[in-house]
């Protein structure tokens, strides 16, 4: 099912400000919140597209490439594999309860005082590799399996940090909120101030025997091999986002992100133009006079059958259609551009000489090209500098 435009999700245009961002979707949190809607499996993946979508766009960096590359420039792309949403409902609160002031009118989801809501939680940091693609690879599209170094869960605390995952205690100071609250007498009243709680740096539990494993830390050093799926159309230099993929949060935190940089390969005998593909086929004098059949690669591997007619000009270009490469957000292929080329021979035998010289005489030789045709190839030429 194809992923629906984040924009229209907020109900906001692209020229929405991050403030009126922000609104819309506090908006649709809370018309679509569970606590507002229970066992409403329809208003809660509408809560979840409404996350993922405020995710991207609150994001500067993540704004300009769905902007420009659609949702395969974030990790949407419908089928491609790099999902772009929350594991479940409880890593939306987490990531974005700060919106709602610690407190979501009287609902439970984003409560400052239900235990949830007030507990910092960490993010593991994001990683970045690069992915080489050869032309067949970006047009087909293709899947890569790639082995990253990067922090996982420790195993034997079950990410937790404590030993045998249980040998922790409440926080005595917050008393497993996370944050402290701290009143001062000022000459305009009493302020009330919120703070990270400092005992427990926002966990809002102690460890009282750390996993001899990770010293604590419930991440440690190690390898993964991870399957992507790099849909068809991506292009150099492009990122797509795997959710989820990166460092693992210290202490059960969200994990971050794994960030694919797209690098592509150059092809021997094709040139990328955007959409397009461009062939450089060079003829002969005889071969463009005569006209031939010329034998076209193509980036699949195959060749196709070009006919160039009689009288063929330098610098013509045949368009084979649908040939190129398609489009990252599916709006169609380009095209597979041959432009033709007349190569001279730089050295000539007495006969050839002989012949060339007689063909100067001939009058399909001395009438040269028309108006018409001048203006052609000067606007050719202009087109090419």
């Amino acid at each position: 099912m194809a992923k629906r435009d984040y924009y229209e999700i907020l109900d906001v245009n692209k020229s929405a400000s991050p403030e009126e961002i922000k609104k819309a979707y506090r908006k649709k949190a809370l018309q679509y919140h569970p606590d507002k809607n229970p066992g409403n499996k329809e208003a809660e993946e509408k809560f979840k597209e409404a996350a993922e979508a405020y995710e991207v766009l609150s994001s500067p960096e993540k704004k300009q490439r769905y902007d420009q590359f659609g949702h395969a420039g974030v990790g949407g792309a419908a089928g491609g594999g790099f999902g772009g949403g929350f594991s479940d409902i409880e890593d939306i609160f987490s990531s974005f309860g700060d919106i709602f002031g610690g407190h979501f009118g009287g609902f439970g989801g984003f409560g400052g005082g239900s235990g949830r809501g007030g507990r910092r939680v960490s993010r593991g940091s994001d990683l970045r590799v690069k992915v080489n693609l050869n032309l067949k690879e970006v047009i087909e599209g293709v899947e890569k399996k790639i082995k990253v170094k990067k922090y996982v869960a420790c195993v034997h605390c079950n990410g937790t940090g404590a030993k045998n995952g249980s040998s922790y205690s409440t926080c005595g100071t917050c008393r497993g909120s996370g944050q402290v609250t701290r009143v001062t007498n000022t000459l305009l009243g009493q302020m009330q101030t919120t703070s990270t709680c400092p005992t427990c740096q926002g966990d809002g539990k102690m460890i009282t025997d750390k996993c001899n494993h990770c010293a604590g830390e419930g991440v440690i050093r190690d390898e993964e091999v991870i399957n992507i799926k790099i849909p068809a159309g991506v292009g150099e230099g492009m990122q797509l986002n795997v959710s989820g993929r990166g460092n693992a949060g210290r202490r059960g935190g969200i994990n971050g992100d794994l960030l694919v940089v797209i690098s592509e390969e150059k092809h021997p005998e094709l040139v990328r133009d955007g959409n397009n593909l461009v062939y450089n086929l060079f003829l002969s004098f005889p071969e463009i006079t005569l006209g031939t059949t010329a034998e076209i690669p193509t980036a699949e591997g195959g060749k196709v059958k070009v006919k160039i007619d009689a009288g063929t000009q330098p610098e013509k270009i045949l368009r084979l259609r649908g040939k190129g490469i398609p489009d990252v957000n599916g709006y169609g292929k380009g095209d597979l551009l041959v432009r033709i080329h007349v190569w001279i021979p730089k050295k000539l035998n007495i006969e050839e000489k002989r012949t060339l010289e007689r063909l100067l005489q001939s009058p399909g030789f001395q009438e040269g090209p028309s108006a018409s045709e001048k203006s052609f190839f000067e606007k050719m030429k202009d087109m090419f500098d």
